[in-house]
């Protein structure tokens, strides 16, 4: 089975036997999401068939483009619809062999260059009447209108990779010294995320205290999906299984703040274990599934 993400900049290609196991796993970088996905593809896979497609934004012009690319590459393999979203296809791959394998109820949620969340309602991914649910990139938790709210969501002004520099950055802007900047030689452009979690790591007050409102965000958001949704089982993936020691017990912290006992004694909060590959994997395993 062939597995393919398209990101922002580029593709990952998994190709795995049917129990899920990656035999080979291709990357490739580039704007052209087409030509990236079939160099990916290439490199697990001599001449490579139709794969199965996530996307962490199935509705840009890219990704559009690189699905039309794709469905003449392969003479129409792929129907005339969006590809599942990353995060739809991610809590398939973890409730098949991950953190979750064997839950039919699971709410996945991730954060790292973007936002992404999927749910899983009696073992079926809940894609909503336009393939768009969960867009958890705006969930509203602010009550604050903000630009770059209305640009790319609330959630993930605050929580994503770039929003979380951003907020370093305004906060020593505001005059809180910070050593993540003297790191970069006072360059505010070259503050990466890794940069801000070294910080908190080496205990810089500002990262720390730009980690621990992230963190609050998270909890918020993570609160939210399982009032609404009631899962089994709560997969936290991206930075807050990545980063875990800086995220993972704060944002539980906060999700027993946001939750009455009830619920919470009835669910589990696991890390993610299945990584970068998860989208492309849940996504092969959906498709075989519909074949079936």
């Amino acid at each position: 089975m062939l597995g393919l993400e398209l990101l922002d900049n580029g593709a990952l290609a998994v190709s795995m036997d049917e129990t899920g196991h990656v035999v080979a796993r291709g990357r490739s970088a580039g704007e052209d999401l087409a030509a990236a996905a079939m160099a990916a593809l290439e490199k697990v896979w001599s001449t490579p068939s139709a794969p199965a497609v996530a996307a962490i934004n199935p509705e840009s012009q890219a990704c559009v483009a690189a699905m039309k690319a794709l469905a003449k590459r392969f003479h129409g393999s792929f129907p005339d619809e969006l590809p599942v979203a990353s995060g739809t296809a991610a809590v398939i791959a973890e409730a098949w062999i991950g953190a979750a394998a064997g839950a039919t109820e699971a709410v996945f949620f991730a954060v790292g260059d973007h936002s992404s969340a999927g749910i899983l309602r009696e073992g079926a991914p809940m894609i909503g009447a336009h393939r768009r649910a969960p867009a958890i990139a705006w969930l509203a938790l602010n009550p604050v209108e903000r630009e770059d709210y209305r640009k790319v969501g609330c959630l993930e002004a605050e929580v994503a990779a770039p929003g979380i520099v951003r907020r370093l950055i305004w906060r020593v802007k505001a005059g809180d010294p910070s050593r993540v900047i003297d790191a970069v030689g006072g360059d505010f452009t070259a503050v990466s995320i890794e940069h801000v979690l070294a910080g908190a790591r080496d205990g810089d007050g500002v990262a720390i205290s730009v980690m621990r409102d992230t963190a609050k965000y998270l909890g918020m958001a993570a609160a939210n999906l399982v009032a609404i949704a009631d899962p089994e089982v709560l997969i936290l993936g991206g930075m807050m299984a990545s980063a875990a020691d800086l995220l993972l017990e704060p944002v539980r912290a906060e999700i027993v703040r946001r939750l009455p006992e009830s619920i919470r004694q009835a669910l589990t909060v696991v890390p993610a274990s299945l990584g970068e590959d998860a989208p492309a994997l849940g996504a092969a395993r959906l498709a075989s599934v519909a074949a079936a």
